[in-house]
């Protein structure tokens, strides 16, 4: 077992005060939008002993630390990535890229000569990012396009002459097509409306909120909340097409690949494929490649996909996701449970959430305090956990 150090990434969308005061360290008035544990270059975990990274541990003894079923099939790396995730404002409206699409991006970015940390750069690397959020507070998202219809029933009533082009395409062509036609025209840099349409259609939803007139009122909060952040951005007007999402603490979301998103507010566990591809359209401050991303969209309408948890045990759920990459277990224990047994295999990182535990292997004894996080190679194998607390664990399917 090793302790380790997560990555800050302090991104302009993140909270001053939400991870800080889980890791029990003393906000600096500066945002903390993620804490990055896993073996990402663009956000290398550190050791808690040495100078060495989670990732010069793992190249010196891949086949122990990884495992033989993880070596062939994800190669001598970590297949996830674990994050701490606190937003305070609404984040990029935006897309991952499946794992065809990401390995030909990151091929024809490399040929063009674009450094990895160039910013015009789309694609940091050539692995698709399937993830999966866990709510630890109220955590606000929008997730999917609705059903055209339901769209259509949100636009109902807004005078706008946005809002009557919008209404009017999906009147017309009630299908997927109709919403790829309204959703490009929103974003793309030939068709978009103007800043000056933009803020009408927020103020006849704002209008509509006071009034208590709203067909969908966290549809219309959330816009109001987006524009707050991003006057006059027509990511504002696309994500009335979306599905709202509100997550309790405990409760998941899904977001595979293709799957337009954005997250608003909370904070939360985020768990992925070892990937920073990230293709945005709006609602950002960050490298916007709306060509690229409308490329990778999935327009089918589906409700947001929020797996439930499996109990494996008295003290230990599941959140298992349809992808190989990862998984997420979540332990609670109590001093009357004594030793539990943690289910899992292959390599894994631990992050305690709440309250004080220990955590045995045949390699030693370690104690995690909240917001204190431990890798766990595969050749350790049988893994238990005491005291009172609650740890969430990443690993391999």
């Amino acid at each position: 077992m090793e302790r380790l150090i997560g990555a800050r990434q302090s991104y302009d969308w993140g909270s001053t005060t939400a991870i800080p005061e889980l890791l029990g360290e003393r906000p600096d008035n500066h945002p903390w939008a993620e804490q990055w544990y896993g073996s990402h270059p663009c956000g290398p975990t550190r050791l808690a002993v040495g100078p060495r990274t989670l990732t010069d541990l793992i190249d010196a003894d891949p086949q122990r630390l990884l495992g033989e079923d993880v070596v062939r099939r994800f190669g001598p790396q970590l297949p996830f990535l674990l994050k701490l995730i606190a937003p305070d404002q609404a984040l990029s409206l935006q897309v991952h890229p499946s794992l065809e699409q990401a390995t030909e991006g990151f091929q024809l970015e490399n040929e063009a000569g674009l450094a990895l940390d160039d910013p015009a750069r789309s694609y940091k690397d050539a692995n698709h990012k399937p993830e999966m959020v866990l709510a630890l507070s109220r955590y606000e998202a929008v997730a999917g396009f609705r059903a055209p219809r339901r769209a259509a029933e949100v636009l109902a009533g807004l005078d706008s002459a946005l809002a009557h082009r919008m209404r009017r395409t999906l009147r017309l062509n009630p299908t997927r097509f109709g919403i790829r036609q309204v959703f490009t025209d929103l974003v793309s840099e030939d068709a978009r409306p103007t800043t000056v349409e933009i803020d009408e259609l927020v103020a006849e939803i704002a209008a509509r909120i006071s009034q208590g007139a709203s067909p969908s009122p966290r549809v219309d909060a959330n816009a109001v909340v987006m524009a707050r952040a991003f006057p006059g951005d027509p990511g504002v007007a696309a994500a009335l097409l979306l599905n709202p999402v509100t997550l309790q603490p405990g409760e998941a979301l899904f977001v595979p690949a293709g799957s337009v998103h954005a997250y608003i507010s909370g904070l939360g566990v985020e768990i992925m494929a070892s990937s920073d591809n990230v293709l945005r359209a709006g609602l950002t401050s960050k490298h916007v490649d709306v060509p690229e991303m409308l490329a990778c969209v999935d327009y089918v309408a589906a409700p947001p996909v929020r797996p439930a948890p499996e109990y494996l045990s008295h003290a230990t759920r599941a959140y298992y996701a349809p992808v190989d990459d990862f998984e997420l277990l979540v332990t609670t224990v109590v001093p009357a449970d004594g030793r539990v047994q943690v289910p899992g295999r292959g390599p894994r990182i631990l992050l305690a959430t709440q309250g004080r535990t220990t955590v045995t292997s045949p390699a030693g004894r370690q104690t995690l305090a909240c917001g204190q996080a431990l890798f766990v190679g595969a050749d350790e194998r049988v893994l238990t956990i005491e005291g009172e607390g609650v740890v969430a664990q990443a690993d391999v399917p």
